[in-house]
């Protein structure tokens, strides 16, 4: 302004001409003057930084995203690998035996290999879907333990939402493994699944055989890995309650249904 302003004086206005015969330091020392030039400078600058913030966050949440699909992906990864071999064991001893029962075998545990790797690589499925993994899961259990458990199992989804896959049958997963694999006599696993207020509710309960050890409920399988899927997609929408009792084990969990 200083070296620049043409020095015309006499044309200018009165405001003007007062500026312009004030030297160079008393013009700096008027404030309002000050900010309206370092506007025209700290506009431009301030709209540039917004932009590079912007971009900035759109590239963390980018790579916020990728992350989290790498981990579901991974966490999915993590499944019971018992529950195949010891259908295939199953279905080794039904086809040697020649029982009517192989063929069904067969297809239900086709159906669930075909779900879990093609079927549920979506962030959220068909609830419907999820049960239907669910009984097949619980038919093939009932062959391979016989009159040694009793399976209650009531589903009262009226119409169909979505949920997480997999998450379900993590739970159902342990309540075998833990409450009737080491029961010498009959064991009981009890589930119910509701839909009530828009939440999916999740109620699992299996009996303790008296001759096991007791484990500490943070070790059984997948229980860790159905939190951190919970806490990646369902944020603040879900609550889980579990039991450890002396003679039952229980768990309630409740979802925000998408």
């Amino acid at each position: 302004m200083y070296l620049y302003e043409p020095k015309y004086i006499a044309y200018y206005n009165d405001i003007a001409k007062k500026y312009a015969e004030d030297s160079f330091w008393e013009r700096l020392t008027y404030f309002s003057v000050f900010l309206g030039k370092s506007i025209l400078f700290l506009t431009p600058a301030v709209l540039l930084l917004m932009a590079r913030f912007y971009k900035n966050q759109q590239r963390l949440l980018k790579l916020n995203e990728q992350k989290k699909t790498a981990e579901l992906t991974a966490l999915k990864h993590q499944l019971n690998p018992h529950f195949l071999f010891n259908t295939l064991n199953n279905l080794y001893s039904l086809a040697l035996k020649k029982s009517d029962q192989t063929p069904d075998v067969i297809e239900k545990l086709a159906d669930i290999l075909d779900y879990m790797l093609y079927r549920c690589n979506d962030t959220f499925v068909s609830l419907q879907k999820e049960i239907e993994l669910i009984e097949n899961y619980l038919s093939l259990e009932k062959v391979r333990y016989g009159k040694r458990v009793q399976i209650l199992f009531e589903n009262n989804i009226k119409k169909d939402v979505k949920i997480a896959p997999l998450l379900l049958l993590t739970f159902i997963e342990n309540a075998f493994k833990h409450g009737v694999s080491q029961e010498l006599k009959e064991a009981l696993i009890e589930i119910n699944i509701n839909l009530e207020n828009n939440q999916i509710v999740f109620y699992i309960k299996n009996s303790k055989p008296n001759a096991s050890l007791e484990k500490r409920e943070e070790n059984r399988i997948g229980l860790k890995n159905v939190k951190k899927q919970l806490e990646l997609l369902y944020p603040n929408n879900y609550t889980l309650d579990i039991e450890n009792a002396k003679e039952i084990y229980k768990v309630t969990l409740k979802l925000l249904a998408k």
